[in-house]
């Protein structure tokens, strides 16, 4: 069967994101899997990485293919060459490509139209639609069920908010609330394709900016690092608009349930920003969990890009008529 794409959550049917996430967390609990030997996947990595693209050559290894690294001065699109011209050569010898760049995903999509290739977005400068696969096996993972789950993320629109907004939006019943600082929120388009997705789902998803409004007895609070890498702020004064976002002990307790609510990260963290050391190292945070489980999404990915045959659904999944975010 032909091999298929993640590039963005927002191509994906929601039975395949689910199919995603059960399947990430059936790998982590059942035996050594090797479904994917005899296959060539390649790392293209252009910004630093540490557990992206670590769990995306273990999984390789746990699934039986071979890999090939490539770093920001390894392809000849360096010195020139076209995107179209290095997916057609890179498929001539890969049966994916796992990349990360600060560029944008209509870059990635590129790759897909003039390669056979899968192309993996292991993260952009707009989405990071692996981690939110993580995410999602850890929350399932923590609570057993989705479904009424409320999450409660705090501090920047990033490439791991949009991811998350997209994913919770396709899953039923469940709530984000997006508590961002003024002037860094998430993308309008982003938050339009998650609001046109809950219509279908039932779940909410809201944004605001007035830190006074948190909601309480949420089940998870979820913050990433203020200064993501490759990004800078607009605002010389940004930290002062980021302050009130921190996630302390104070927060946890004023938003958290009386048993069960749990802290996540996507990592890595800066202590004393925007999180305090006591809540990330605490007895509520799943954060380090949460990374090892990046593995078990890796995996999950890799599998259902190529070897859909092992997935209950089957078949190239149609990219959704969306506003653009790419």
């Amino acid at each position: 069967m032909p091999s298929r794409h993640l590039l963005s959550i927002a191509d994906l049917q929601p039975g395949d994101l689910q199919y995603l996430v059960e399947r990430g967390l059936e790998l982590k609990c059942g035996p050594a899997c090797h479904s994917l030997k005899d296959k060539i996947i390649g790392l293209c990595f252009l910004k630093t990485s540490t557990r992206t693209r670590t769990s995306f050559a273990v999984a390789c290894h746990k699934l039986g293919a071979d890999m090939v690294m490539y770093g920001p001065n390894d392809l000849q699109t360096n010195t020139g060459e076209t995107l179209e011209d290095t997916a057609r050569v890179l498929s001539s010898y890969l049966d994916a490509l796992v990349i990360r760049t600060s560029e944008s995903i209509s870059q990635m999509r590129t790759l897909a139209r003039h390669g056979s290739a899968a192309v993996i977005n292991a993260m952009s400068d707009q989405e990071h639609p692996t981690q939110s696969v993580a995410d999602l096996v850890t929350m399932l993972e923590q609570f057993g069920d989705l479904r009424g789950r409320h999450v409660l993320y705090m501090g920047e629109g990033n490439s791991t908010a949009a991811a998350l907004a997209l994913a919770m939006s396709l899953m039923p019943g469940m709530r984000l609330s997006l508590f961002t600082p003024p002037g860094y929120g998430l993308p309008a388009d982003f938050l339009r394709n998650a609001s046109l997705f809950c219509r279908e789902s039932g779940t909410r998803i809201e944004e605001s900016h007035d830190i006074s409004c948190l909601p309480t007895n949420v089940d998870a609070v979820y913050t990433t690092r203020w200064q993501t890498t490759g990004t800078t702020k607009p605002s010389p004064d940004w930290r002062g608009v980021f302050e009130p976002f921190r996630v302390t002990a104070a927060v946890m307790a004023r938003v958290s349930r009386r048993t069960g609510t749990v802290f996540m990260h996507d990592l890595p963290a800066v202590r004393g920003e925007e999180v305090a050391a006591e809540v990330l190292d605490g007895p509520q945070s799943i954060a380090f969990r949460q990374a090892a489980n990046k593995l078990y999404g890796a995996m999950a990915v890799l599998e259902w890009c190529l070897a859909p045959g092992n997935a209950q659904i089957n078949g190239q999944i149609p990219a959704r008529t969306l506003h653009a975010n790419a």
